[in-house]
């Protein structure tokens, strides 16, 4: 609303008369209607409150950044509508600016930058002359802008960063390891060459020995390859694949282990899927891995849901599975190289797993009940999403 307005109605407020109360008030509605036209223009969230966090006005991306109707928040305390906000601490409770960021779940998963602003009553005197007091404040300006993809930004460059200091350091352990772990298969190799020699009775302990010793270096070596494999992705070789025959080999594989758990795979494959450009090998090495997953959270007599499905963009791949999910201060950790919450994980797989799926231009959701389960969904693009060269603007026709 325009100042100068407001002012020259204030100052002769006292000299209207009945006959003039329209004119003003259809006034007040058109400047109120511009400003508001304003703030819904803005991509950048809006909410003003009263001094108590009472929402007195909200814009159009609020609502949409919170998931909520203008008419659902509006005389209710902020605190209510954004649950798990501690209103006291971002702004409640004095007259100083704050700037947090927050996440948020609801409708979608974001991280918000939350500026408040406390507006003072311009009747006091100014903030040189003397500490704001919390009675010359009026209410709160709520400032939300969505910073997520800056923040992935910065977090892939950081993931860069920390996968190319642990490919220089995996070329010297896999050397280092690599070596001692060939000379020693080949002394026991010797040693067993050395034990047929021996009397039958004498052969039994130390037999054991050398086969235990045998199963630690080929689990070693698995480890190494591992790791190996994880920061020194092997190149896409790429060809027309039936997604849901790679499901359904991947659960063929896996049968001995299925039956040996005794839990349910229920499969739920889309008829008519498009044959997708991929990578066969490494594709299914995904779905092992994430059933493997899934197989170690339920432990035995799980359910395990796989679903395929699409729409114009994606062919989606869902794993559901009735392991208890994932605490949620564990859910941004989970492709995080080494993190495991197993005793005997390497903490490789996902990350494995995201490495493969990013190559191919997909993405990967996690969504996690915890306590009943989690959902890992797989989507690939329909068409090859990693490139796209934009060519030079058409000249606009005359």
């Amino acid at each position: 609303m325009k100042a100068a307005f407001v002012d020259k109605l204030i100052e002769r407020i006292g000299r209207v008369g009945p006959e003039d109360v329209q004119t003003y008030l259809a006034r007040l509605a058109r400047e109120k209607g511009f400003l508001e036209t304003i703030f819904n223009a803005i991509q950048e969230g809006v909410i003003v409150t009263g001094p108590s966090g009472r929402i007195r006005y909200v814009n159009q991306s609020a609502c949409h950044l919170f998931g909520f109707t203008r008419e659902d928040c509006m005389d209710q305390l902020i605190s209510n509508r954004l649950r798990g906000l501690d209103w006291s601490h971002m702004g409640g409770g004095g007259g100083q600016v704050v700037s947090r960021d927050i996440e948020v779940f609801y409708p979608e998963n974001r991280i918000l930058n939350f500026y408040v602003v406390p507006l003072k009553n311009d009747a006091a005197e100014p903030a040189k002359a003397r500490p704001a007091k919390e009675s010359d404040i009026t209410g709160y300006a709520v400032i939300l802008r969505d910073i997520t993809e800056s923040r992935r930004s910065t977090e892939e460059t950081i993931e860069s960063e920390r996968l190319s200091a642990l490919t220089l350091l995996a070329a010297g352990v896999a050397h280092e390891i690599g070596n001692p772990l060939n000379s020693l298969h080949i002394h026991l190799q010797l040693m067993e060459r050395r034990l047929r020699k021996l009397p039958e009775e004498a052969r039994g302990p130390l037999r054991d020995s050398i086969e235990i010793a045998k199963e630690e270096i080929t689990r070693l070596d698995s480890i190494i390859n591992q790791f190996l494999r994880a920061l020194r992705p092997t190149p896409l070789t790429t060809r027309p694949e039936n997604i849901n025959a790679i499901v359904e080999e991947s659960v063929a594989f896996l049968e001995p282990e299925i039956t040996d758990r005794n839990i349910l795979v229920e499969q739920e494959l889309a008829p008519g899927l498009p044959l997708l450009e991929v990578d066969r090998d490494q594709l299914k090495q995904v779905f092992y891995n994430v059933i493997k997953n899934a197989f170690q959270a339920m432990k035995s007599e799980g359910i395990l849901r796989i679903r395929t499905e699409m729409n114009d963009a994606w062919v989606s791949i869902s794993f559901s599975d009735t392991g208890g999910g994932i605490p949620p201060e564990n859910m941004t950790s989970v492709f995080q190289p080494y993190f495991t919450t197993k005793a005997t994980g390497s903490g490789l797989g996902l990350m494995i797993v995201r490495r493969i799926i990013r190559a191919h231009g997909g993405e990967i959701d996690l969504v996690s009940n915890a306590g009943v389960g989690l959902t890992l969904t797989v989507r690939l693009p329909l068409s090859d999403h990693r490139v796209r060269l934009l060519g030079p603007g058409a000249p606009e026709e005359a």
